[in-house]
């Protein structure tokens, strides 16, 4: 288990053992599930919960492109199930572990490590349909019932131990549920077997070919033990891995031959993947993926020439993209974002508002052309950050960005709002304490107190979750 995770795994065992104490204090409990068992509505609460807890201690990429990718195959996916009675939602945890993992209420996280190491879109979905069936087959919440866990508190501090996989999670979480509750924190072999089985049914049915599951099995096998790397706990915790991998190819040996023979679409995947290993995997072995000149090994090199400080290489190489690929929306952006950070407004401009033509819904090319506009003194950037803010309503970056543009305006009470907010949503409890102070004192004079009354609402929540640390 990685640094993140264990500290995650701490932080979340002081809030859990907290509220699981408030809970099991009140009279008449709210969330018991000793008799009436884990309700769709707990999951659901628990999934919101654990989310705010994931975004507040790790990081998640929110670049368009990643997100909005996992996003379209989570989608693709659930289309093929029956009726759910949740909400699905992928994120994108940036940490090097080959995971991904589920939780109830229809929340899935992937691991950049998982797509870095992944050869194909076939092989990253056939491991999310395996997580997603984890969810619609209820497995955390059968075995909780069956535990008899008497409160939400529990239930969230349970699932941060299957959650954190392997033997280092169930560590943390064990020390404070007791040895008797030691089965809960890794799902049992008969739920990853049912996991295999139906998942193969989802990537069946949303056209993917079946060998997928199996062929990211054994990328993820081979992996841990060419190099040990971290791996999820349905294959590092079960032996009989191999015997599941057989199981799964007798059962595509008797599909249909149409549904063997799905055909594959990796192009999104190549784009993902190629921004990844840019902006955060290791700069040689990233320098030797992009050896090419084709416009997408081109941009790579480009980001990594950067990240090494070599500008004029850097520089040669987006000119070499852009060159490729002009009408990219990507390739526009990242070379925009490349100029822009070395001052060079003019062509920054230039390169973001062709790819916002492009692409009209990349908040990231958006974020950057609104901060554009503010550095030339042009005007106009407002609008950009409104529009940014709905799509990542908790980045602290852009927040932190709009609050300085509405400041540089004049506009002193909504530039304290999102200055709170950039700190709240940062994880900055004393710089978050003083500038709702001052937003307070200023919404007092304020002819429309909503955008406090928001702010309000979100800096209450943050704070009972503060003070339960």
């Amino acid at each position: 288990m990685t640094t993140a995770l264990s500290l995650l795994l701490r932080r979340a065992l002081t809030w859990f053992l907290a509220a699981t104490f408030v809970v099991q204090a009140l009279p008449a409990p709210a969330h018991a599930f000793l008799f009436g068992g884990v309700t769709i509505r707990d999951e659901k609460e628990m999934g919101r919960k654990f989310d705010a807890m994931i975004r507040s201690n790790l990081s998640v990429i929110d670049d368009p492109e990643v997100r909005q990718y996992v996003m379209s195959l989570t989608e693709r996916l659930v289309r093929t199930m029956p009726k759910q009675p949740y909400t699905f939602n992928a994120s994108v945890i940036l940490n090097n572990a080959l995971n991904a993992f589920a939780v109830p209420g229809g929340y899935i996280y992937v691991f950049s490590g998982l797509i870095m190491n992944f050869d194909s879109e076939d092989e990253l979905v056939g491991v999310m349909a395996h997580e997603l069936a984890h969810v619609t087959q209820r497995h955390v919440a059968s075995r909780l019932e069956r535990a008899q866990f008497v409160s939400l508190g529990s239930l969230l501090l349970a699932v941060a131990g299957i959650a954190a996989g392997g033997p280092g999670g169930g560590a943390v979480a064990v020390s404070a549920l007791g040895a008797g509750q030691a089965t809960m924190l890794n799902y049992s072999r008969l739920d990853e077997t049912e996991a295999d089985q139906i998942g193969l049914q989802y990537l069946v049915a949303a056209g993917y070919p079946p060998e997928g599951m199996v062929n990211g099995f054994k990328v993820l096998r081979r992996k841990s033990m060419m190099s040990g790397a971290s791996v999820p706990s349905y294959l590092s915790t079960h032996p009989a891995i191999g015997e599941r991998i057989n199981t799964l190819q007798s059962r595509i040996a008797a599909m249909p031959d149409k549904a063997r023979e799905s055909p594959s679409e990796n192009r999104r995947f190549k784009r993902v993947n190629t921004l990844l290993w840019a902006r955060y995997g290791d700069e040689q072995a990233a320098l030797q993926r992009f050896s090419k000149n084709d416009a997408l090994s081109c941009m790579g090199r480009g980001i990594v020439l950067n990240r090494l400080n070599r500008i004029p290489q850097a520089s040669a190489a987006f000119d070499k993209a852009l060159a490729a690929a002009p009408d990219d929306a990507l390739v526009l952006r990242e070379a925009g974002v490349f100029h822009f950070r070395r001052g060079e407004m003019r062509r920054a401009g230039d390169l973001l508002e062709a790819a916002l033509r492009l692409d009209p819904k990349d908040y990231m090319a958006a974020f950057y052309y609104a901060r554009m506009l503010d550095e030339t003194g042009r005007g106009g950037a407002a609008g950009y950050y409104e529009d940014v803010l709905r799509h990542v309503p908790e980045d602290a970056e852009v927040h932190e960005a709009y609050a300085r543009s509405l400041g540089k305006s004049g506009r002193q009470f909504e530039a304290y709002v999102h200055l709170t907010y950039s700190v709240l949503y940062a994880d900055r409890q004393k710089l978050a304490e003083r500038y709702f102070a001052k937003a307070r004192s200023l919404a007092e004079h304020a002819p429309d107190k909503r955008p406090f009354q928001r702010l309000e609402a979100a800096y209450k929540e943050r704070r009972e979750m503060w003070k339960k640390r």
